[in-house]
C-alpha cells in the first residue's frame, strides 16, 4: 500500500526542469518561490517578481536577508548581477505585455478544463487576488504548482473548480507532488508519474478524468 507523504520540494525540482535558457518566468508567493533554488547549474532563466524585480537569485541564506528586498509575498530575495528593480506600472508592463513566458502559481484547485481557484475561500478574509489574473492571461504558458492531496484526503485537482475562480481556461500544465499533467481539451494528461506512486494510484486519488498514455514515464527527484 503506498502512503501519501506530502513533499513541496519534488514539486519545486520537477518544475525547475520545465525552463529553457532565455526564458522570463515569474514565480508566485509561497511554494512556487521554491522552485529558484532548484533551476539546473547549466540553464539561465530570467526570474520576475510583480511587484518590480526582475534578475532573482536563489534565496538568500539565514542570516544575511536583505528587508527591503523581498518578492510578492514579502519574502526576502536576492538579486543576481544585472537584476533590476522598478515600480508596478513598469512590472506589469512586462507581464500584460506578453514578456512572460512561463508563470508558476501555486492553486487551492485545478480543474480538467484549465480553470485555477487560488485566492480565495469563502468565510476568509484575504486582501485580493494580487497579480495572478494577470500573470495567466499574459504569459505563455501557466503552470499550477500544488500538493496533490487536500488535509481532508481528496484532490486538489478536480473536475469543477468549486471555488472562486481565478481564471478560466488559463493553465497548461500542472505539477503535484505525485505527478505532471498536462490540460488537454477537458482532462487532465498524466505524462509522469513520481515514485513511489504509480499511475494507478494516480488515477485512484484524482477527482478530475484523467488520462494514461502509453509514453507516460516514472520520474524520481
Amino acid at each position: 500500500m503506498i502512503e501519501y507523504v506530502e513533499s513541496k520540494e519534488n514539486i519545486a525540482r520537477r518544475i525547475a526542469r520545465i525552463f529553457k535558457t532565455g526564458d522570463v518566468v515569474n514565480l508566485g508567493i509561497g511554494l512556487p518561490t521554491l522552485v529558484a533554488n532548484y533551476v539546473p547549474a547549466e540553464v539561465t532563466v530570467i526570474l520576475q517578481s510583480e511587484n518590480g524585480l526582475i534578475g532573482l537569485g536563489p534565496a538568500p541564506e539565514k542570516g544575511r536577508e536583505d528587508k527591503d528586498l523581498t518578492n510578492a509575498g514579502g519574502m526576502p530575495v536576492t538579486l543576481l548581477a544585472g537584476g533590476a528593480y522598478f515600480d508596478s506600472a513598469t512590472s506589469f508592463g512586462i507581464i500584460r505585455g506578453g514578456h512572460v513566458d512561463c508563470t508558476v502559481l501555486g492553486v487551492l484547485e485545478v480543474d480538467q478544463e484549465g480553470n485555477l481557484a487560488n485566492y480565495k475561500i469563502p468565510g476568509k478574509m484575504v486582501p485580493g487576488m494580487g497579480g495572478a489574473m494577470d500573470l495567466v492571461a499574459g504569459s505563455r504558458v501557466v503552470v499550477a504548482a500544488t500538493t496533490h492531496l487536500e488535509k481532508t484526503g481528496g484532490s486538489k485537482l478536480k473536475r469543477r473548480c468549486t471555488l472562486p475562480l481565478t481564471a478560466e481556461h488559463g493553465v497548461d500544465i500542472v505539477v503535484t507532488d505525485v505527478g505532471y499533467f498536462e490540460v488537454k481539451g477537458s482532462h487532465f494528461v498524466l505524462k509522469e508519474y513520481f515514485e513511489p506512486y504509480t499511475p494507478d494510484w494516480i488515477v485512484e486519488h484524482t477527482d478530475a478524468d484523467v488520462q494514461v498514455p502509453p509514453d507516460c514515464k516514472s520520474w524520481r527527484a
